[in-house]
């Protein structure tokens, strides 16, 4: 695999791409913030340690990812891209804003973080799948894998920095002050949006409305064994191995007994696998190949084991990073697979299914790994994150040892190989 430092950055020389990276990053700072308070108000106080409150949180948030589906890919393929997510990104700001004041006042109580948790998933259902394919007109498919990976780096880097600065706001000021950061960060995002230079724009093509787009959308994805298979591996670790904030919070809390400075300084571990891998994906010369799922899921098995058994916060700490690179691996290489081998009209729906495919399942995962770790300790829910790796690497396996993707009917091979 040969990576390059320059390579990796070669999306940044375009001002609009520059421009949203900028903005993004800003907002993404803001939202980790919070992510990182939500948690341990609830967690911390507003219950006594209930990790099922917290999974309760998490399946408001992502449930509306598959509830809203075929609305949100619709909303994705046929609508103007830039002006939906100055919407989306406006909505999410205020109802953070409106937390924090109710927060900051003393107001705020259990159903409060349920119901703007499920406003704000709701609001996120329709910005994901745009911001992804947004990514196509900033930079063109050329420079797309480049641009995911990139996006994800600016992700993830602000993963690093906003639990970090959860904690200290935390500790100093109060939780509420920490949803009213992430309703100003938004202020970023709608900036870098307003300065986009539309002109340099690359348009991808808009689906014509008609009845049944949506299930359109779903009869292609069935058409082809390659897309279906990254969706089952999403699916496994999504709904129960990227429970970060259970795992996080209850390992933090209950068996390392620590403080919310401590706590923050956990998911910025995570964060800085995340940005490894990233860095590493925008690096890379070849195409993403459909065998870096495997590699990708059977690690992410293997770091949640180490997590799982580590007996010390700082061992711990080092298993989260080498489940971040993995984590990583698998969600970024599905993005750009599923991009760069779909139909530029049915992008926005498929890359709804897949946004609702990989969040979506939190509903169903996020209650249970919570009821495990409250009945059965942290360490059996970080078992329960294992074992979707390994089970998702199973996937892999079979499909790569029984039939090629470049079979299935819709497959471009100019976009992208199999290994």
């Amino acid at each position: 695999m040969r990576i390059s430092l320059g390579h990796a950055f070669r999306s940044l020389g375009g001002f609009n791409y520059r421009v949203w990276v900028g903005g993004a990053f800003v907002s993404n700072v803001g939202t980790w913030v919070q992510r990182t308070a939500q948690d341990w108000l609830v967690l911390t106080q507003l219950t006594h340690h209930n990790a099922s409150a917290v999974g309760l949180v998490m399946a408001l948030q992502f449930g509306p990812q598959m509830l809203l589906l075929p609305w949100t890919g619709y909303v994705a393929d046929h609508f103007n891209q830039r002006r939906v997510l100055l919407a989306t990104q406006a909505t999410m700001g205020v109802l953070a804003i409106l937390l924090g004041l109710l927060t900051v006042t003393g107001l705020v109580q259990l159903w409060h973080v349920y119901l703007f948790a499920l406003l704000s998933g709701s609001a996120a259902a329709f910005d994901a799948p745009v911001r992804q394919t947004f990514v196509a007109e900033l930079v063109g498919d050329a420079d797309l894998p480049n641009a995911v990976a990139l996006n994800s780096t600016s992700f993830n880097a602000a993963r690093m920095v906003g639990p970090a600065v959860a904690g200290i706001v935390i500790a100093g000021v109060g939780t509420g002050w920490s949803f009213l950061i992430n309703g100003a960060s938004f202020i970023g995002v709608l900036i870098s949006l307003s300065l986009l230079r539309v002109t340099e724009l690359h348009p991808q093509p808009r689906a014509l409305r008609a009845r049944g787009s949506f299930t359109a959308g779903l009869r292609y994805v069935w058409s082809r064994q390659d897309l279906k298979a990254i969706l089952v591996i999403l699916f496994l670790i999504g709904t129960f191995g990227l429970n970060f904030p259970i795992f996080i919070s209850v390992m933090a809390v209950r068996v390392f007994h620590a403080d919310a400075l401590e706590y923050g300084l956990l998911s910025s571990f995570l964060a800085v696998g995340t940005v490894i891998g990233a860095l590493f994906a925008a690096g890379r010369r070849e195409q993403a190949r459909f065998s870096a799922l495997l590699t990708g899921a059977g690690v992410f098995g293997i770091g949640c084991t180490l997590a799982a058994i580590a007996p010390h916060y700082w061992l711990f700490a080092a298993a989260l990073v080498v489940t971040g690179i993995a984590a990583l691996t698998v969600t970024n290489t599905s993005n750009v697979l599923m991009q760069l081998s779909t139909e530029p009209a049915m992008r926005g729906r498929v890359m709804a299914l897949r946004v609702g495919v990989a969040l979506g399942g939190t509903p169903i995962g996020a209650p249970i790994v919570g009821w495990i770790a409250d009945s059965f300790g942290p360490r059996w829910a970080l078992g329960v994150g294992a074992a979707s790796g390994f089970l998702a690497a199973a996937v892999a396996v079979y499909v790569l040892t029984r039939k090629t993707p470049r079979d299935e009917p819709g497959f471009t091979t100019r976009d992208y190989r199999r290994s």
